[in-house]
């Protein structure tokens, strides 16, 4: 889509500043207009009454030294404000949701009020299924307390400033590149919140007041399996076989549990194909004449590969020998969450503010988002070593 700024002009003359703006808005919201294609001093010519009027305000030179504000003291700069805002929004969820950001992708996010909560589950109670004979009372099933604290959450956030300077010399790219870096700190951090917690670099589960670690080698679970790098289907059956012997902690049964995605590093993303993606494989038992060959029974699971989360598995003290097998399989979405209190939101600071006169600074957008990433059962991941 391109922005041809005298039809926009006549559009914004004939529909009025509402109907305009919501118009681009949506189209920026549906990427249906790129914030690149815009410029932040062609909007303010178009979007303003007298934008070129207030254009040239922007030089000092211009009204003899008259400031901004007094010379344009009344003009409505509202629907300038708003694109812009929406320009500046579109740019930094971009960033925020970039590919690159693997677990962000991969687990939910969960809407919460409270700064840390306690979530509670009725916990079902083992208990004999006996027959019921005719008028006879059904029996009651008994049920156990039990419940997750999640972690405090934290905010963070940036401001985006539109300076003077980005408006009159039209660097709509500068103002743009600074939302981008906005959105992608912020993506950043989100995710390596997430990833070291995926990858037991911190330990945030708490289950009925006791705090554990997400990965156990004993009881009351093992979901890490070591020696078990990735390189055909009998290393997934491996795992697979710990998510078998897994027992719900009150019935003793098996949970209940669908492995359907595998997370592994860049250096096993071609094995991981081979093992996933393969049609048929082939089996040779111990000391066996004859080799049988099946149709691939992997074909359920989602492959997916992470640069950042091998650079964090380094960072936590691995080697990066050891580092590239390892590999993660299980229900994320059923393992991990963030606890949102708000998503990413961008508000617009006051007009006239200490920033203008001080800085040159015409509007300033705030980003901002609050969360925290929590486990919220380990026994639905897997990590594998090599």
């Amino acid at each position: 889509m391109t922005i041809k700024y005298r039809e926009l002009k006549r559009r914004f003359e004939l529909d009025g500043p509402e109907k305009t703006t919501a118009h681009l808005c949506e189209a920026l919201r549906e990427r249906e207009l790129k914030p690149e294609e815009l410029s932040l001093r062609d909007l303010a010519e178009t979007l303003i009454p007298d934008g070129s009027q207030w254009v040239r305000h922007l030089d000092p030179r211009t009204d003899g030294g008259v400031s901004l504000l007094e010379a344009t003291d009344g003009v409505d700069v509202t629907a300038f404000l708003n694109v812009t805002g929406q320009v500046i929004y579109s740019k930094i969820m971009e960033a925020y949701t970039q590919e690159a950001f693997v677990v962000s992708r991969l687990v939910d996010t969960v809407p919460t009020r409270l700064d840390g909560e306690k979530i509670p589950g009725i916990a079902r109670v083992a208990d004999d299924i006996q027959p019921i004979h005719p008028g006879m009372p059904y029996p009651s099933l008994g049920f156990g307390e039990d419940y997750i604290e999640t972690p405090s959450t934290t905010k963070h956030g940036f401001i985006v400033p539109v300076t003077k300077e980005a408006i009159f010399f039209d660097r709509t790219h500068l103002v743009l590149s600074r939302a981008a870096e906005v959105g992608e700190v912020l993506g950043l951090n989100k995710e390596k919140r997430l990833v070291d917690l995926l990858i037991g670099a911190t330990n945030n589960y708490k289950w009925n007041g006791t705090a554990y670690n997400t990965y156990q080698a004993a009881a009351p679970w093992i979901n890490v399996k070591t020696g078990n790098a990735l390189v055909d289907w009998t290393n997934v059956d491996a795992a697979e076989q710990l998510f078998a012997d897994i027992l719900d902690p009150y019935t003793g049964e098996p949970v209940l549990v669908q492995a359907n995605t595998v997370l592994v590093m860049p250096a096993y993303r071609h094995a991981a194909h081979r093992v996933f993606h393969a049609v048929d494989i082939t089996y040779t038992a111990d000391g066996a004449a004859t080799a049988t060959t099946a149709a691939n029974p992997l074909g359920n699971y989602q492959v997916f590969e992470s640069r950042l989360v091998y650079r964090r598995i380094v960072a936590a003290g691995t080697s990066a020998s050891d580092a590239k097998k390892w590999w993660f399989v299980g229900d994320f979405k059923r393992a991990l969450a963030y606890m949102e209190n708000w998503p990413i939101t961008v508000t617009q600071a006051p007009q006239g503010s200490e920033a203008d006169f001080q800085n040159d600074v015409v509007v300033r957008f705030k980003a901002s988002e609050r969360g925290a990433a929590a486990v919220l059962n380990p026994r639905y991941v897997v990590k594998c070593t090599g």
